[in-house]
């Protein structure tokens, strides 16, 4: 049965890849697997992030195999690139496929099942973690990340119910921060030719999408390794000149290549959504030179102000990385206090995981675990609260909405995406799916969400 499933773990790069995946097994003549039903192939695209995530992902891969016993299981992503050894022991994966060759996993699987038939695959024989490798031997294709130097280029052809897809442009990371292992399962820096990414935003603008979230796991090093040397801002002038689709959301960005002028082109543009994510990590410096960020609180603070200047109605969300070895109650409290003081939309907060092969996983002064949960809780809280401020902050006003193809579960309203990443619910029938209107808010339930009415032109509440 050619059905398949693909099971997704971490970072939106991870999502867009899977996305990419999916579509270049559908133009194989693969079909997604009902829910709930066994598939013949099975994805796991893995995260190493941390040791939680690493963990996760092993839980991921023995799940799959377990509800998916006559499937081919293919492991793949950051966990699969890093510990591919760690994944031979776990009886039941027919290939495992690094970084270097994950774009190619659906040949390879057509290829593997011509050798294998699928009656004597693994999943029919095996139970997870048999540890039986003279019997079963799974396909490893992990080569020396750090040597790939040519961008992997995804088709632009997503699969599933997205309206707003992801499109990788920049891949790898040159940074090597301190408790940071993806450089070491995602290799160097590389990026998309301009071209090929004026190309792929093509594509998907002809096959009816109206916006695209452009990706990397360091996008704003993007251009410096092509031969013909370019950067992030001449790739957002070009895709602003260009006007291929309507709307282009950033995903993450470093605070340094947040540049004034960057912010600049984007306020001046109706086509780049006021939505930007930008990782703080730490609001103390002398933490931040310990994690070997190469920004100071100040630099930060001038960024994010600059940015609510310029754009004042944007999202801004930040990542705060809370319990790194060695932050005292001081060091917590400057991180607290710069989200609070700064016009931050929402916080993502993650707890420090010592990551085997980064050195801060060896550092002195290890922050207790019931500290690490008590500061989380109470930062949690402030972002819960900026998010429900900046929410509140559009009673009464109108805002662009893309709507979406899938209505909410909870209510049965249509459900969209500001420019500026409000979630919005609104009353409507289908004919509105995949359509840019102008809603006005009335109402901001609790959590993420907001409540409107379509309008056909311009006047107020």
């Amino acid at each position: 049965m050619k059905s398949f499933r693909i099971i997704t773990l971490g970072c939106k790069v991870n999502q867009c890849e899977s996305e990419a995946l999916g579509g270049a097994l559908r133009e194989a003549d693969w079909w997604p697997a009902p829910e709930g039903w066994p598939a013949g192939l099975c994805i796991i695209n893995t995260c190493a992030v941390t040791g939680k995530a690493a963990m996760q992902s092993r839980q991921a891969i023995r799940q799959a195999i377990r509800a998916n016993p006559r499937a081919c299981i293919v492991a793949t992503g950051c966990y699969a690139q890093i510990e591919s050894e760690a994944l031979r022991k776990i009886g039941g994966i027919d290939l495992i496929v690094g970084h270097g060759d994950k774009h190619r996993i659906a040949m390879m699987v057509d290829a593997h099942l011509k050798e294998a038939p699928r009656d004597e695959c693994s999943g029919t024989d095996f139970e997870p973690d048999a540890h039986e490798p003279e019997a079963h031997i799974p396909e490893v294709h992990v080569r020396d990340v750090m040597q790939v130097r040519q961008f992997n280029q995804f088709p632009a052809a997503p699969n599933g119910d997205r309206t707003r897809p992801f499109l990788k442009i920049q891949d790898g990371c040159d940074a090597f921060c301190t408790y940071c292992i993806v450089p070491h399962a995602r290799g160097r820096s590389r990026s998309m030719p301009l071209p090929e990414v004026l190309a792929a935003i093509g594509r998907l603008k002809a096959r009816g999408f109206r916006e695209v979230v452009l990706s990397g796991i360091h996008m704003g090093c993007y251009g410096r390794d092509l031969e013909l040397r370019t950067d992030l801002l001449e790739l957002l002038r070009r895709i602003d000149d260009a006007a291929i689709i309507d709307r282009v959301r950033l995903s993450s960005i470093e605070p340094l290549e947040m540049t004034p002028e960057v912010i600049d082109l984007l306020a001046a543009s109706d086509r780049f959504c006021p939505h930007f994510h930008i990782p703080l990590q730490s609001g103390d410096n002398g933490v931040l030179r310990r994690m070997g960020r190469p920004y100071t609180r100040e630099l930060f603070e001038e960024v994010v102000s600059g940015i609510h200047e310029k754009i004042p109605d944007a999202t801004i969300g930040v990542d705060v990385l809370i319990g790194f070895p060695g932050e005292s109650e001081a060091a917590f409290s400057n991180t607290y206090d710069t989200v609070d003081q700064l016009p931050v939309s929402y916080l993502h907060v993650f707890p420090f995981s010592p990551r085997k092969g980064t050195p801060a996983a060896g550092y002195a002064d290890p922050v207790p675990t019931e500290v690490v949960k008590a500061r989380c809780r109470r930062i949690r809280a402030l972002g819960s609260a900026k998010r429900k401020a900046f929410y509140r902050h559009f009673l009464g006003r109108i805002v662009d909405v893309l709507v979406e193809n899938e209505r909410d579960g909870e209510t049965g309203l249509l459900k969209g995406v500001s420019s500026n990443y409000l979630t919005v619910l609104l009353e409507g029938d289908d004919a509105l799916r995949n359509r840019i209107v102008r809603v006005c808010v009335e109402r901001v339930g609790s959590g993420r969400l907001a409540f409107g009415r379509q309008i056909d032109g311009p006047p107020a509440c």
